[in-house]
């Protein structure tokens, strides 16, 4: 079952990253990246993390994706073949923040 879940999930994370990029259209959206999505057990629901270049594109470009979320939506649901189409949640990866903290602390 986690096989399936991991799968439908990278599907979802390629046309999700494929919609933003080629078919949102919105100045306030900076670049985005999708590191990963998580989908529960039943299919309902897919929490998308995303991360953004710079600090100061975070709030407008969120809230763009928040807005857009009933389109991104529409648009995978032709996309998928699957019986429903899970609901989107879009949350800030920060997992880099992390990373460079991680890092620091060990060239210290």
């Amino acid at each position: 079952m986690a096989n399936k879940q991991e799968r439908i999930a990278t599907i979802i994370r390629k046309n999700v990253a494929e919609i933003i990029q080629f078919q949102i259209k919105d100045p306030h959206l900076g670049f985005v990246s999708i590191p990963e999505v998580r989908v529960s057990k039943d299919f309902s629901y897919a929490t998308v993390y995303v991360s953004f270049i710079k600090d100061e594109d975070i709030a407008p470009s969120l809230e763009v994706l928040n807005k857009a979320k009933g389109f991104i939506r529409s648009e995978l649901a032709s996309k998928l073949d699957t019986r429903r189409v899970p609901e989107i949640r879009f949350v800030l990866d920060e997992g880099y923040k992390k990373e460079e903290r991680i890092a620091e602390l060990l060239k210290k």
